[in-house]
């Protein structure tokens, strides 16, 4: 199974008032994370929805545990896989180290969208192609 690593230095402006990491950077270290394991299948975004006609891959539940604070000039490691697959959906793991700790482990949910004729948003089934880049398989 696929799965990627992104390292972050963390910057001043990550930071809150009491010096350690506002926890909204998290939540987009992580977009930024998932959408980087669909590069290294080979789906970077704009080809994503482009070869797919979709209008992208929502999130639909976000969720952190927070267990150790990073702080400025902190190095920190993201190691992201998809943890599993549905019809039209999909779940992301994120585990966020600082050195060998685990400071943060974080779980999206995402839809594969596309949009209807009416212009409404709606789900649409994984493509099988997509599933065999991430399995390995051969497309």
């Amino acid at each position: 199974m696929l799965s990627g690593r992104r390292t972050i230095t963390v910057q001043w402006g990550d930071c809150d008032p009491a010096g350690i990491v506002y926890f909204p950077r998290y939540f987009e270290w992580f977009d930024a994370s998932t959408a980087a394991l669909f590069e290294s299948a080979g789906l970077p975004k704009h080809t994503m929805i482009a070869r797919f006609a979709i209008v992208g891959i929502p999130l639909v539940d976000a969720r952190c545990r927070f267990i150790k604070p990073s702080t400025f000039g902190d190095r920190v490691e993201i190691a992201s896989k998809i943890a599993s697959w549905g019809r039209a959906s999909f779940e992301v793991e994120h585990t966020l180290l600082r050195g060998s700790d685990v400071a943060v482990e974080g779980y999206e949910k995402r839809v594969w969208v596309e949009r209807a004729p009416d212009g409404a948003l709606r789900s649409r089934p994984l493509p099988a192609e997509v599933l065999a880049l991430f399995s390995g398989g051969a497309v």
